[in-house]
């Protein structure tokens, strides 16, 4: 079943930084579609993906991504 999670993602300061952060998660296996925007810092993820491995795809960049608070 496919889900969909929204991130804060904090560290992005421009568009080219919601292209990169776009492509880093669109890469991780199980993301079908990724939507990012710059202000709110957000990514909307859909696809059967962990929290874990959308932060491991960011780890080596200024970028970090957490569950948004309920």
């Amino acid at each position: 079943m496919m889900t969909q999670q929204t991130y804060i993602v904090s560290g992005m300061t421009c568009q080219h930084c919601v292209q990169n952060v776009h492509n880093r998660l669109s890469a991780v296996t199980g993301v079908q579609n990724v939507r990012v925007q710059l202000m709110p810092p957000r990514a909307v993820v859909e696809g059967d993906v962990a929290l874990s491995a959308l932060a491991q795809a960011l780890s080596d960049s200024q970028f970090k991504i957490e569950a948004m608070n309920a």
